[in-house]
């Protein structure tokens, strides 16, 4: 096995991840965000229940997800953007030439992380909202649950996978959080309820999201539900993502470090 073989570039890229500083933290304010708020809107809705509408413990279980996801973008913008901020890109690059092989090896080290953290954090945090409801629980096994989960955890790991992209396209962590904050959470905190914008912003990364973890209203009502189903919701995600990363490799491969 060279050096620069692919399985000791992972090996490397895997160590990278865990010796940046934020990595742990992001991750814990990821699981911490998302399980709090989860857990306090269940118990704000069990204290009131009769006035609550359109009542539904599947959005208590992943409400806090969909604001939790913003401290797993930092993580995936700051995995590759700190190289360029730091400057270490280029001993990076000395040690892998191959760009394609070290731009491989980083996201796919990435993405492993942020696929075990929401895989915990979407379990632990559906799981914590249902105890705090109660008697109006649901449980992990009821009818769309498991599938509303998987795409909750599907969501996270290629929406960081996307921010990885973002920010090797930018090369400037604050520059990449100032373009993916808007396009995150714009679009589902009051654009998307504009008549003139809805055609367009129902495909934005969120909406999708939104779609594929069953919290999407339906799109008769005149909410912000894009309403295109769960399996098209998961190719936008994916259409998304692999823009983004193949975007981030042409530019590393074509611009100096």
């Amino acid at each position: 096995m060279t050096s620069n073989s692919p399985r000791a570039v992972l090996a490397a890229e895997w160590i990278k991840v865990w010796t940046v500083r934020t990595t742990g933290l992001t991750l814990l304010l990821t699981f911490a965000l998302s399980t709090g708020l989860g857990t306090l809107v269940a118990l704000s809705w069990r204290g009131d229940i009769e006035r609550v509408v359109n009542f539904d413990p599947l959005f208590a279980g992943l409400y806090g997800v969909t604001l939790g996801q913003l401290a797993l973008v930092v993580f995936g913008v700051l995995l590759v953007g700190s190289e360029y901020s730091s400057g270490s890109i280029r001993a990076s690059l000395c040690a892998v030439p191959q760009r394609g092989l070290l731009y491989g090896g980083k996201v796919l080290a990435g993405t492993l992380v942020a696929l075990a953290g929401s895989t915990v954090t979407v379990i632990v945090t559906f799981a914590g909202a249902q105890a705090a409801l109660g008697p109006y629980g649901t449980t992990l096994t009821a009818d769309g649950i498991p599938s509303a989960l998987a795409g909750a955890i599907a969501y996270l790991t290629l929406i960081c996978a996307f921010s990885m992209g973002i920010a090797t396209i930018v090369r400037s962590p604050s520059i990449s959080l100032g373009v993916l904050l808007p396009l995150l959470f714009l679009s589902s905190q009051g654009l998307g309820n504009v008549p003139a914008l809805k055609p367009v912003l129902r495909y934005l990364p969120d909406q999708a999201g939104l779609e594929l973890m069953g919290l999407a209203g339906p799109s008769a009502d005149g909410r912000f539900g894009p309403g295109y189903g769960t399996g098209t919701a998961l190719v936008i995600l994916l259409a998304w993502t692999a823009a983004a990363l193949a975007g981030g490799y042409l530019l590393l491969r074509r611009r100096d470090a």
